[in-house]
């Protein structure tokens, strides 16, 4: 059930971020609602039906006109929304980074402003063409299309201003921060699902990956790129098939390189067979996904907060506000993430191993670079020790006291080296014995 919700997750990503793909729906439907519509208006004409007088356009010129007039205005402002899409992800590529652009492209505001005008420009245009030739009376005229065609205008004309609006707020960096954030929590709990306490079977983890550096075939990458989604399942079934272990030494969020190895097999015979179950087990592109890849997130929200501190932008408190999102989302991971490396089949028997990545990973993520950056900032060392104060709240395994630990003691410690006013360097030492005290340690201030 799991690895089905992850594959449903990335094809909704991969879906989502493009620009085509809600377009291209609502253009179908139009021409679905012209097909409708004409149909009406076939049999209206042939007296089969009678339409009310409201819908009524005069003369074939008149409807001409009316269409028309509607489908370059429409064309118009599609040619706006196109400029002002582009403007903003120039801006966003800019100001927060070439990466941030897959979070705008995907937004579903600009997707369906875009296809809501485009789909109203094809069916003003097919009503248009349906009009009958010459001017007279028994000219067929489509009445019931032309009014659904001005609806449709006025439609559009709420979705342009939903769309500025949209625009305005969605380029506003909190914005951008807290929506990077809650794509990371939906991740968190896409991983954090509970299957059970599986069935354990057959040899340790321990013996197969000593197996497999012995005499295991190794498993070459057929393409190159990021790894960006790993079908479990597939690889479950096979290796159960055949009776092997299947080791993936990448994760998805890592690059890969054609013809170098990826996988591990034992026993070696079976490689071939999972060489090519592999290759449509996994997608590779050039991109990172959040699919199966929560570090993805947490550099995102880095790379806003440390481009925030260089030189050239110096605003402290965009990278205050990523610090405290990376706070939240790490006290959530702490709690609930529960990432499962090893795979077994309904037997209890191992048969896949992966390369997740790792807990300390992900706090190292979160705060070196952005330490690295702020050396002689207390304000973004104070409140890098409030998030690892609230995380520390949380954590309750050994392991991790001592990960947060270190990296408290490393913040005190640039704190003292770089922080050249006395007071400031006392406000960062507050902060330290506050962690301290979470931590369940005395402070000795100097």
């Amino acid at each position: 059930m799991l690895n089905l919700s992850l594959r449903s997750q990335w094809l909704r990503e991969a879906l989502r971020t493009n620009l085509w793909f809600v377009p291209v729906l609502e253009v179908v439907g139009a021409i679905l609602l012209y097909v409708v519509t004409h149909a009406v208006d076939r049999a209206a004409f042939h007296r089969h039906l009678s339409l009310p007088s409201w819908v009524i356009f005069g003369s074939p010129d008149t409807a001409r006109q009316i269409l028309t007039t509607l489908a370059a205005s429409v064309i118009t402002v599609v040619g706006i929304v196109f400029s002002i899409t582009i403007v903003t992800l120039t801006l966003a590529s800019t100001q927060f980074g070439p990466r941030m652009l897959r979070n705008f492209i995907r937004d579903r505001g600009t997707q369906v402003t875009l296809g809501t005008f485009v789909a109203t420009f094809v069916y003003a245009t097919l009503v248009l063409i349906s009009i009958g030739a010459g001017s007279g009376s028994g000219t067929f005229v489509p009445h019931l299309s032309i009014s659904v065609s001005i609806g449709l205008v006025a439609v559009s004309m709420g979705v342009l201003i939903y769309f500025i609006h949209h625009i305005a707020i969605s380029i506003q960096l909190p914005y951008v921060i807290a929506s990077i954030a809650g794509d990371l929590s939906n991740a968190i709990d896409l991983e954090s699902r509970d299957d059970g306490v599986p069935l354990e079977a057959g040899p340790s983890v321990a013996e197969l990956v000593r197996r497999m550096a012995e005499g295991g075939g190794a498993v070459p990458a057929p393409t190159s790129g990021y790894l960006q989604f790993v079908q479990h399942r597939t690889l479950i079934g096979l290796a159960a098939e055949k009776g092997a272990v299947i080791r993936l030494h990448k994760r998805p969020g890592q690059f890969v390189v054609r013809d170098l190895p990826m996988a591990t097999v034992w026993p070696a015979g079976a490689a071939d067979s999972v060489a090519a179950a592999l290759r449509r087990a996994h997608i590779t592109g050039p991109t990172r996904t959040l699919a199966q890849d929560l570090s993805f997130a947490v550099d995102q929200l880095v790379e806003i907060a440390i481009r925030a501190l260089s030189p050239a932008v110096n605003d402290t408190f965009t990278a205050l506000t990523c610090i405290d999102w990376l706070g939240d989302s790490l006290c959530k991971i702490t709690t609930q993430w529960n990432p499962r490396a090893v795979h077994r089949d309904s037997h209890g028997f191992v048969r896949v191993i992966t390369a997740e990545v790792e807990y300390s990973s992900l706090v190292e993520r979160a705060f070196e670079k952005i330490r690295q950056a702020s050396r002689g900032m207390p304000a973004v060392m104070i409140r890098q020790l409030e998030a690892l104060t609230n995380i520390m709240d949380q954590a309750t395994l050994p392991e991790q006291h001592q990960l947060l630990r270190l990296q408290a003691q490393m913040i005190h410690e640039s704190s003292i080296e770089s922080v050249p006013e006395s007071r400031d360097k006392a406000d960062v030492q507050r902060q330290y014995n506050v962690f301290l005290r979470a931590a369940g340690t005395k402070a000795t201030v100097p």
